[in-house]
């Protein structure tokens, strides 16, 4: 598998991938769309954008790597650091396709350019539902044409041109109209049927996403329910100071942060057995990565960014 496709997968369930030593992939969900122009219905999305200044490696692509390949952390980083190295030189030729992702190039100035793919959308809720191209309803027209045949064949005709219009011009005329107006009803039958998915496709949506909540532990003789106003706060990232394999380094790690004025916490063990020690954690995405660049220019340049999802 290429690297491409590790960061494809990471970019369904997180909002930034970074490259160490290259950039960083950062997605933005926006809200369904139309484009007037072409008539043309887009669901809602997410906005890949690329940013060079995220370098550091924050651990999340090589723990996945390294999770995925069943290899360790280190050889994950050498297949990361060599893959790069590609993509650098491919840049210095050409433009560089990354798959499913988009394509970067450098221009005059040695910035980089990036052009996102737009072949997938990696906002999992709108999964199912495709791009629709809806010709435009020009009602003025057919107006003009039912103006045109009234005054070829009128509607309501006098006895004198009862007598001298041939049969098949009404006939014809007659046709025309009904071809005419049947177009339009399909083109109306088929933008309800567009809709008509929509609402389906987000009923099945609703109904999965209840399916998957209600699926807890059934309890016989359940409590009374007790409602509490209380705002919940989730704090998904973490800035990690190191993880330990004695549990009395981590705790000893923690009091040295605290001492330091830290708001730092013990996060438990992770799947190797070591127990995660945070300089803090943070509900803000933005927030954590200006902490952890922080702390590694003044405190510790192996500090990393693990993100948590509840």
């Amino acid at each position: 598998m290429t690297l491409a496709k590790y960061i494809s997968d990471l970019l369904y369930r997180y909002e930034c991938v970074i490259v160490p030593n290259f950039g960083g992939f950062v997605t933005n969900e926006i809200s369904a769309k139309v484009n007037h122009f072409t008539h043309t219905f887009y669901a809602p999305s997410k906005q890949l954008t690329f940013n060079t200044h995220l370098q550091n490696n924050d651990g999340l692509l090589a723990n996945y790597i390294a999770s995925s390949k069943n290899i360790s952390y280190n050889k994950a980083v050498e297949f990361i650091f060599n893959e790069v190295k590609d993509w650098k030189t491919t840049l210095v030729k050409e433009e560089l396709e990354i798959e499913n992702i988009g394509s970067i190039s450098i221009n005059n100035e040695g910035n980089y350019i990036f052009e996102p793919s737009n072949t997938i959308n990696y906002l999992t809720s709108s999964f199912g539902l495709n791009t629709y191209a809806s010709p435009a309803v020009k009602r003025i027209t057919y107006k003009e044409k039912v103006k045109q045949l009234e005054t070829i064949t009128p509607i309501i005709p006098s006895e004198e041109h009862k007598k001298k219009t041939p049969a098949f011009i009404k006939y014809a005329a007659s046709a025309a109209i009904i071809f005419a107006l049947g177009t339009f009803g399909w083109k109306e039958y088929q933008k309800v049927q567009f809709q008509n998915l929509v609402v389906q496709a987000e009923a099945k949506q609703q109904k999965v996403e209840k399916s998957i909540q209600e699926a807890t532990f059934v309890i016989s003789n359940p409590l009374p329910t007790i409602t509490l106003n209380i705002a919940k706060e989730t704090f998904n990232y973490h800035v990690i100071a190191g993880a330990f394999r004695e549990p009395e380094n981590a705790n000893k790690k923690l009091l040295e942060l605290k001492a330091k004025g830290y708001n730092a916490k013990i996060l438990g063990l992770n799947k190797w057995n070591l127990t995660q020690v945070a300089y803090g954690s943070f509900n803000s995405k933005f927030d954590a990565i200006n902490k952890l660049n922080s702390i590694k220019r003044t405190v510790s340049k192996d500090a990393w960014l693990l993100v948590k999802e509840y």
